[in-house]
């Protein structure tokens, strides 16, 4: 992971934020993670959130894969749930507990929680993911003051252009992979609004692309996508919205998108909507359990309301069509396409 800061704190003991006074601990970006007996991860920006808990337990896996890991939900707490989970075993694993919504914990969380940091278990790495708001400000500001020996996350919302520049460069940078700063001004402009796509589109190119990523690549992947892009095509048709999925296709297609990277969106979402199809548990369980990240298995769940197993099944089998034909086995790809956005928008009944 690159040691590069792309929002958030940028590094040591911070203010972290209008009216906060400077902490006793260190206040680190979401890639600056590392574990420590309690982590506390602050901020509105979930997908960076999210980053943050996945390096953290790989870093500890690889340190021991024998690691447990367990979830707690903090609006929905047990008493004595912590103390037991963070309590050795009989064979001393180490543990990871991660604990959600914070924000709106119970009175008996705050309270356990707050005896915890006086005497935090050996072994044990307790995250606290708090999205921002005043509830449990009174743990917050105990952590801060060094109660517990931890740490900060500071995952806040990235608004300026500059520092959606600087993630997606430390994506390509990560990953070993050339771009030039045209390619990078192009894709993170084409997807400003959603930090997730950027990171997504990031990741495609750094898939597909053997050698360095240009504006050219960029052009033919997400031309004339500042307003349209592939994704917005694929949710269009996965809601259900058939008219709209199909004017901004032709609007993407017109503008000089390609269909390939049009029905690798498709793909992503589709896939991991079959994958998470009948799955029961919590966002993080199913998240460690696909190899997803939380907001893809919540958005994934979204887009499941109205879908059938055999209706998904229906979308796979058109996909693999559809790809095959954009890729030189149809005569018509733009046909291939709007039948794909068509099967899809019918939930795979058409």
């Amino acid at each position: 992971m690159a040691a590069r800061n792309t929002g958030g704190a940028r590094g040591g003991k911070t203010t972290g934020g209008a009216g906060r006074s400077a902490a006793a601990i260190p206040q680190v970006a979401w890639n600056g993670i590392r574990p420590k007996p309690v982590v506390l991860v602050s901020g509105t920006e979930g997908f960076l959130a999210d980053r943050a808990i996945r390096l953290l337990r790989d870093q500890l896996k690889a340190e021991d894969p024998s690691l447990e890991i367990s979830d707690l939900a903090a609006n929905d707490y047990a008493p004595g749930e912590l103390l037991t989970l963070a309590s050795p075993s009989l064979f001393g694993e180490p543990r990871l507990i991660r604990v959600d919504a914070v924000e709106k914990c119970t009175d008996v969380f705050l309270d356990e929680m707050l005896g915890y940091l006086a005497s935090p278990a050996d072994g044990a790495v307790v995250v606290l993911r708090h999205a921002g708001g005043v509830r449990g400000k009174k743990l917050l500001d105990a952590i801060r003051s060094g109660s517990g020996d931890g740490i900060e996350v500071v995952c806040a919302e990235l608004k300026r252009d500059a520092d959606k520049y600087e993630f997606a460069q430390a994506e390509f940078a990560t990953a070993g992979k050339k771009i030039s700063p045209g390619a990078l001004r192009a894709i993170t402009s084409a997807f400003s609004d959603d930090l997730a796509e950027l990171a997504a589109a990031c990741q495609q190119l750094i898939s597909d692309i053997g050698a360095e990523v240009t504006e050219a690549t960029v052009d033919k992947y997400y031309s004339g996508r500042v307003e349209t892009n592939a994704f917005q095509v694929a949710d269009a048709a996965i809601a259900g919205r058939h008219g709209e999925a199909l004017v901004t296709l032709r609007h993407a297609l017109a503008s000089g998108a390609d269909p390939v990277p049009m029905v690798a969106a498709f793909a992503v979402k589709v896939r991991t909507m079959a994958k998470l199809s009948g799955a029961r548990g919590s966002s993080a369980q199913l998240a460690s359990q696909f190899g997803l990240a939380p907001w893809q298995v919540d958005r994934a769940q979204r887009d499941l309301r109205g879908w059938t197993d055999e209706g998904l099944g229906r979308c796979i089998e058109v996909l693999a069509e559809t790809d095959a034909n954009v890729k030189g086995g149809g005569r018509d790809p733009v046909y291939a396409l709007e039948r794909l956005v068509r099967i899809v928008a019918a939930r795979g009944r058409a």
